[in-house]
């Protein structure tokens, strides 16, 4: 491999995911020509069949690798999991643990970063006449960055007190009113684990996003939490800002209630920069911001460490359309458009407390990416510099957005296909 080569691992996983990335293929190789490209297995099938989401070739590629683009993944509550295993492997004690979740903690990919872009803005309105000259290019109505904590927080750990070790916890919950009607059979407690560790290296990576919204004059990190609620933990994470606020002195930061944050996404979105949040609130915020950018079909998100990286679709598997070919690939090419620009950043030596940084668009949810497709040649030179690659992704989602408003799937009213969708990109990208 080259020095200028890049060792991408494609997981398919799931559903609608190899359809994905198998039309998507050929738009890869087109967009970024230098990357080698490697499948390996995760996902439903492989724990049907072997017992495990996550086979031992696979962490094997995965730390390897220089970063992943994961397509779809399946994940059900533990009777489905015990249900769906293999005849040989049922009630052999095997636990069914989500790969998500294991990919995130093992790799200790800790933030999980969201753009939320206006991509179809102003898709839908009358083109202008030739008369009239081109037609004007549409304000953003919204544009900001959800910065989720992927390794701690409220997903930590989800706990039966039926279990051996959940002595000290029943202690903690037996009295309080529900539980006293209720068995230990009948109960189980989800720890919220809060580290002021893990918040500094959040909120750090969060600064390092600020100045790219919709609103160019923001440079602020909202953490969205329950602080009036969940005293202690809010505790930690208020000296946590309180420490990377000094660090970051050009950067605004504000803690507000997670349900008002919530409510200011539907009523004043222009108002928001960067939102931080822990794991589960992250997680209900940015999908809020995926049903402000027209469904779960288009936003994409990177899963980044000191170490490694992981871009994915927010997407499910989508069992219900998988095999109709009629799936959206936006947010996977998107996705991996977000690939190229962190790659591209750790070439030209971003350090581990930006990396975030090189995981966003520059223009995230500005004009610059409404423009239409750019016709420039996608070809040249095998050395791939950081600024080539910054070039090709941009290239890569100039031409996707074109695609979303001139000729979309199904999910957003329009009859292309997933491999129609994927060829069009391709087309656009060589014309």
């Amino acid at each position: 491999m080259s020095a200028s080569s890049h060792r991408i691992v494609l997981l398919p996983g799931d559903g609608i995911g190899p359809e994905i990335v198998d039309a998507c293929r050929p738009v890869l190789a087109a967009a970024f020509p230098t990357w080698e490209f490697t499948d390996a297995a995760i996902g439903w099938g492989c724990w049907r069949t072997a017992g495990d989401p996550i086979p031992a070739e696979t962490w094997r590629a995965l730390e390897s690798a220089d970063a992943a683009i994961m397509a779809a993944i399946t994940s059900k509550p533990a009777r489905e999991a015990e249900a769906e295993l293999a005849d040989h492997l049922r009630g052999t004690g095997l636990t069914y643990r989500s790969p998500v979740l294991q990919l995130r903690r093992r790799l200790d990919l800790y933030a999980n970063i969201r753009p939320v872009e206006d991509l179809l803005a102003g898709a839908g309105s009358p083109a202008s006449s030739l008369d009239d000259g081109p037609a004007p290019t549409p304000s953003p109505r919204f544009g900001f960055t959800v910065v989720r904590e992927n390794t701690e927080g409220l997903y930590s750990h989800d706990l039966s007190m039926a279990g051996p070790d959940s002595n000290g916890l029943w202690d903690v919950v037996k009295q309080d009113p529900t539980v006293t009607h209720s068995t230990r059979a009948d109960t189980a407690v989800a720890l919220r684990v809060t580290t002021g560790f893990g918040w500094r290296r959040l909120l750090r990576t969060a600064a390092s996003l600020t100045g790219r919204a919709a609103d160019p004059s923001l440079r602020r990190v909202t953490v969205a939490d329950k602080p009036n609620i969940l005293r202690e933990s809010g505790a930690i994470i208020r000296d946590a800002v309180d420490e990377v606020a000094a660090e970051f002195p050009d950067v605004d930061f504000e803690i507000a209630n997670a349900d008002a944050v919530t409510m200011r996404l539907i009523t004043s979105p222009m108002s928001f920069d960067v939102i931080a949040a822990e794991n589960l609130l992250g997680d209900i915020l940015s999908d809020l911001g995926a049903g402000l950018m027209g469904g779960l079909g288009l936003p994409s998100a990177a899963n980044m460490g000191d170490g490694h990286a992981v871009f994915e679709p927010v997407h499910g598997s989508a069992p219900d359309i998988a095999g109709r070919g009629i799936a959206d690939p936006a947010a996977f090419l998107m996705s991996a458009a977000m690939c190229a620009e962190h790659l591209a950043a750790r070439g030209e030596g971003t350090g581990a407390s930006t990396r975030g940084n090189s995981a966003v668009p520059d223009t995230a949810g500005s004009r610059g990416n409404q423009a239409s497709p750019d016709t420039a040649d996608t070809g040249g030179s095998s050395a791939t510099t950081g600024s080539d690659l910054r070039e090709r992704a941009s290239l890569l989602r100039r031409a996707v957005i074109g695609v979303l408003r001139d000729d979309p799937t199904p999910d957003l009213g329009g009859d292309n296909t997933t491999a129609g969708f994927a060829a069009e990109v391709a087309r656009r990208l060589a014309s």
